[in-house]
This record gives C-alpha cells, sequence and structure tokens, in this order.
C-alpha cells in the first residue's frame, strides 16, 4: 500500500508511524485508517522491534474523527483490537488529541505527553460516542474515565501523566524524541521477553467487553478472508478435499 496519509520510516528496530493529513489537523478518515492498519500489520510482520506513533503537525496531534469520511470501521485498524501485535507501541502524544485520537493513544502500549499535551473526548457534548473510549477504564482511574467520556472533560498532560495514563511527563516539543528513547530501550532489550511480557500483562490487566467483541470480529474475519476459506470454497465447488496451507 502506498501511504498518503502517514508517513511510516524504519531505522535501528524501530518503525515510526507519523500521521500525516496536517491540511486537515489529522482527522482520521476512512483511508487514513486504512493505512494505519497496514502500517500496524507490517510492523507486527517485520522485523522492527517497536513502533513509536506521533503526528507531523506540530499544532496538533489528532483532531478526531474526519466527519466527511466517518471511518465507521476504524476498530480494524486499532492496535490489541483489530490487529494483534505483541511488539510495544509508544504514542508520543503533542499538543491535543481529540475523540477518536484518544482511543488510538489509550490502546498503544506507552504514552508520552509534555503540558501541552491535552486529552479531549468531547462526544458527550456533540450527541454521539464509539464504544471503544471504554478501554479508558482500563487505562485510568474510573471516575477520571468516566469524567472525560460523560463529562466529556478534557485531561491536560500533567494530569494524565500523574493519574499513570501516561509514562513520561517531558517538555512541550520533546515528545517524539522521549519516545524514540524509549524504543530504542525497548529494541534493545531481549525481544522474546518484551513481546512475552507484554502479552501477559494485557492478559492480566484484562480488556473491556468492547475490546473483546471486537477482537472477535477482527479474528473471524481474518478466517473468513483468509486463503484457506477461499481454497475451500473451490475445492467444496469442485467436489474435491482442499489442501490447507494455514494462511
Amino acid at each position: 500500500m502506498t501511504y498518503q496519509l502517514i508517513e511510516v520510516t524504519s531505522a535501528g528496530g524501530i518503525t515510526t508511524i507519523a500521521l500525516n493529513r496536517t491540511d486537515k489537523r489529522n482527522a482520521m478518515s476512512i483511508q487514513m485508517f486504512e493505512e494505519l492498519g497496514d502500517a500496524f500489520r507490517r510492523f507486527d510482520a517485520g522485523d522492527d522491534r517497536a513502533a513509536v506513533l506521533c503526528s507531523n503537525d506540530p499544532k496538533i496531534f489528532c483532531a478526531g474523527a474526519d466527519l466527511h469520511a466517518p471511518p465507521e470501521l476504524a476498530w480494524q485498524a486499532l492496535p490489541g483490537v483489530g490487529v494483534s501485535t505483541d511488539k510495544p507501541i509508544i504514542a508520543a502524544v503533542n499538543k491535543r488529541v481529540i475523540g477518536i485520537g484518544v482511543v488510538l493513544v489509550a490502546l498503544c502500549d506507552f504514552v508520552v505527553v509534555s503540558e501541552e499535551s491535552v486529552l479531549d473526548y468531547p462526544e458527550a457534548r456533540l450527541g454521539f460516542s464509539g464504544s471503544l473510549i471504554t478501554a479508558l477504564v482500563k487505562r485510568m482511574p474510573l471516575r477520571v474515565a468516566m469524567e472525560m467520556i460523560m463529562l466529556g472533560e478534557p485531561v491536560g498532560g500533567k494530569r494524565a501523566y500523574d493519574l499513570g495514563f501516561a509514562n513520561r511527563l517531558v517538555e512541550p516539543g520533546q515528545e517524539r524524541a522521549e519516545a524514540m528513547a524509549m524504543a530504542e530501550r525497548l529494541a534493545a532489550n531481549a525481544p522474546l521477553v518484551v513481546t512475552g511480557s507484554k502479552r501477559m500483562c494485557l492478559e492480566a490487566a484484562g480488556r473491556t467487553p468492547m475490546e473483546i467483541q471486537y477482537s472477535m470480529m477482527a479474528q473471524a474475519d481474518q478466517m473468513m478472508n483468509s486463503e484457506d476459506a477461499k481454497r475451500g470454497m473451490e475445492a467444496w465447488a469442485r467436489r474435491e478435499t482442499p489442501v490447507f496451507k494455514g494462511r
């Protein structure tokens, strides 16, 4: 896939995925999520050991969903939901992240913020909401998550750090550099320990019902759209015994 709305680079065992729709303040469209999902899957299948998710717009991380092209299947691109990977992903949150962007950040494994970072989920003020925002209740105190979701109250970077939602609080403009430094340490560590630890930590923490539902849908889609499924149907039509390849 050729990327038009994100920028993906690889160096030193680290994949950098930058939201790059700066003319639209990185508002997440259908195409943007398709590209993002492809990038995460390529990262999982490749040799790089850690990924950094960031923004190429210095004024904002993400303006939320593009309401002119609503990404109804956005869940298919979200790590841990539509994309399964045991490799760590670090979000470097500069300035404001809004709506579905908050969900995306929450589903990353590590988060870097500054005092200029703001997590804003305004859907209660707008009259609609996506169910995956409930992922917040596994990643910050319940009452704060409910405050964000139900009151639509933004949470600043320092508070997010103090609450344990973010791993690092850095000077404004240093979010990506700190995320890269963390990724370098992760990439240098024993890969089986890193990936195995991520899997065990997430299993120990548990997932919300919506995360489980969408993950099961992703697994079902993978089976139904697999080469084996096509091969099986073709063999059935020819009244032959299918030879499956596990793909």
